[in-house]
């Protein structure tokens, strides 16, 4: 019985044990978890710098990993210096520079030969205080306006060139006075050098000489602008809206140079709905509006306006778009390009037919496109890359074109000189097509 209770004894105590020294245990632990929780309080408030780098960091990292990634057969280059999403951009009159902005507080101006160049480099201009949200160049190519975001105003940078080659940024001492209630959703210079446009959501448009000076204000009548431009002859300026046409207005100046007036020129008239946005042509002579009637039409606009001839329609293709669609016309007047979303379709102007689809080209809605000078290229902007492709279409219609020429031409140098302008584009168009996708 002794031994028994002794080995029941012994076992109680050993159990005791245990359980004390688990419970021992769990205090420690309890107590090192409270005292880490005021060092980790201490090195925030001691060392705050390092806590902050590091969620810095991993942002960083993870903004990397979300960056859009987007490759396709007629992509030529990716611009991708801005750390803040394109608004605009604009070619200059030279065809040797593109200039963008962004909400970074930059304006970046970009060289078009190197376009096809492995590395893509730039200028940048600051916008001290604020950002751009347009941006323009001057007919001379040694300038360019900017519409301020937060400032509500023009202002005008010089572009500088230094004894090395390179370019410095010079802006204006003041900014334009504020004389727009609205948001504004273009700014333009006039190829001709003598007036400035800037147009607002709700109806009105003015046009400004070069100091600052409101020359004539112009109420659209059309509830809402959603787009206004001028043409790249300089004489006209147009809108369009809620209301479903476009109106043209002709800006007079005297053989002075002075201002006389804006005169209504013509409208285009034929859409069922609020047109989105239109372009012209390089010569003026086309016009291509898109709608909200799910169609795009191309107008011939060289037309004796002063004597009520009116514009007349050539083609009516249906297409997609949405609110912000954006269209351009290439230099030639014949290839049509549409954003609807993050999304661009080309088109042949002449024959309506969808030549090209380019899906989910930025992460975000295409704010801007437009064709280089020389039709060569397409740029979009949307997110912070600007995207440059190949006009295949272009080329493509470009060789039709002087096919059908050899078929009429009657001496025999007018035909040899046709077969090599035909060679060399096919060429083109076929290096542009054999190249790797990215």
């Amino acid at each position: 019985m002794e031994v028994a209770a002794l080995v029941a004894l012994s076992l109680l105590l050993g159990a005791l044990v245990l359980l004390v020294a688990v419970a021992v245990g769990r205090q420690k632990s309890v107590e090192r978890e409270q005292t880490a929780e005021p060092a980790a309080e201490d090195s925030v408030t001691k060392a705050p710098v390092s806590k902050k780098q590091k969620p810095e960091k991993q942002r960083t990292r993870k903004d990397k990993a979300q960056q859009h990634s987007f490759s396709h057969q007629l992509l030529a280059a990716a611009l991708k210096s801005h750390s803040g999403n394109v608004t605009c951009l604009d070619f200059s009159s030279n065809g040797k520079y593109l200039a963008s902005c962004a909400d970074d507080r930059t304006v970046r101006i970009w060289s078009t030969k190197d376009f096809l160049a492995r590395e893509h480099k730039c200028l940048r201009a600051n916008v001290e205080l604020d950002h751009a949200t347009l941006v323009r160049f001057s007919p001379d190519s040694r300038a360019f306006i900017t519409w301020l975001a937060n400032g509500d105003a023009i202002r005008i940078f010089k572009m500088l060139k230094k004894e090395d080659g390179s370019f410095a940024f010079k802006a204006a001492p003041e900014d334009f006075p504020k004389k727009h209630k609205a948001s504004v959703l273009n700014i333009g210079i006039a190829e001709t050098g003598k007036f400035i446009m800037s147009a607002s959501t709700d109806t009105s448009i003015h046009i400004w000489d070069l100091k600052g000076e409101v020359l004539a204000s112009i109420n659209t009548n059309q509830i809402t602008n959603s787009y206004a431009a001028i043409s790249p002859c300089g004489r006209f300026v147009a809108s369009c809206g809620f209301t479903p046409d476009v109106k043209v207005w002709e800006v007079c100046f005297g053989k002075g140079g002075e201002f006389k007036e804006v005169a209504r020129a013509f409208d285009l008239k034929g859409h069922s709905a609020g047109v989105h946005a239109f372009a012209f042509s390089n010569d003026s002579h086309r016009m291509v509006t898109v709608s909200k009637d799910g169609t795009w039409k191309l107008w011939n606009t060289d037309v004796e306006y002063k004597k009520q001839q009116d514009p007349y329609l050539l083609k009516t293709v249906p297409c997609e778009s949405s609110e912000g669609s954006r269209v351009a016309l290439s230099p030639d007047g014949r290839v049509v390009a549409i954003s609807n979303g993050c999304n661009v379709a080309m088109y042949n102007a002449a024959s309506g037919q969808l030549e090209e689809e380019l899906h989910g080209v930025h992460s975000e809605e295409i704010t801007d496109l437009r064709f280089d000078i020389n039709g060569r290229f397409l740029v979009t902007g949307g997110d912070r890359a600007i995207r440059v492709f190949h006009n295949a279409p272009g080329y493509r219609a470009a060789i039709r074109d002087m096919q059908d020429m050899l078929k009429k031409a009657q001496n025999e140098a007018m035909k040899q000189r046709l077969q090599q302008q035909i060679t060399e584009a096919q060429s083109a168009l076929d290096t542009v097509l054999a190249a790797p996708v990215d």
